[in-house]
């Protein structure tokens, strides 16, 4: 445990976005740029990002509001175009997919948490976890045993059938935490998931995170602007002026 009270498993790096080789890296960037164009004026974003992320490795990426976080994680989990340079995920090329493909890569490898719960506001808690299960391909009973204890683990036992507006804003990020974890995603990329709570709730809703994404083997790459929360994960990579330090 380090002197924050993260748990710790695994070595802790250096701050820099390289830690081992491509060899069994769960994400792997190489050369990831964005730019956007405003008037007369390019606007580089992202400055040929390289990372890797080992299986099971927990990394918060870390800087100020505006720097670019939210664009890295918009390219890494597939959802926006434009982006140049190489991305890697489970070993698959993934930049280059049709749009088929790269649902598939989001389906099967990756989970998302927002900073904002993005619940489906006309189902209750558990239902939120089932679907996305459901979609997956997953059998009904065997989904809801999954998201049952998913939950459970989050100490939402308690809160399965209300709706998200029944619940507070801490138990609306535990459902969206067991939601990104329901088809057990390769990867977890989370974009300042706590950024909504309150300093207390922050605290008891990111360990709760940390110690489920650990239970449950996954890889996490988490945006936050929070040097204290970021010192609690495995390593800290820092987006400064469009390049990892």
């Amino acid at each position: 445990m380090n002197s924050d009270g993260g748990v710790t498993g695994r070595p802790i790096g250096a701050a820099t976005g390289e830690r081992q080789g491509s060899s069994g890296a769960v994400l792997e960037t190489r050369g990831l740029a964005r730019s956007f164009t405003q008037g007369s004026e390019t606007i580089h974003v992202l400055r040929g990002v390289d990372l890797s992320i080992a299986p099971g490795e927990i990394v918060a990426l870390l800087g100020p509001s505006g720097s670019g976080k939210s664009t890295m994680l918009q390219a890494i989990g597939l959802l926006e175009g434009g982006f140049e340079g190489s991305i890697r995920i489970a070993g698959e090329e993934a930049a280059r997919l049709d749009a088929a493909g790269r649902t598939a890569v989001r389906r099967d490898q990756l989970g998302f948490v927002y900073q904002f719960h993005h619940l489906l506001a006309d189902f209750n808690a558990i239902e939120n976890v089932i679907l996305p299960q459901l979609v997956h391909g997953a059998e009904r009973p065997a989904a809801e045993a999954r998201a049952t204890r998913l939950l459970s683990v989050l100490g939402l036992g308690h809160r399965l059938t209300h709706r998200p507006s029944q619940l507070s804003g801490g138990e609306q990020q535990r459902v969206a935490v067991a939601r990104a974890l329901a088809n057990r995603p390769a990867l977890i990329l989370a974009d300042e998931p706590t950024g909504n709570l309150d300093e207390h709730t922050a605290d008891v809703v990111l360990a709760e995170f940390l110690r489920l994404v650990r239970e449950e083997g996954s890889a996490a790459l988490i945006a936050t602007h929070n040097e204290r929360l970021a010192k609690r994960m495995d390593r800290v990579v820092r987006l400064h002026e469009g390049q990892l330090q």
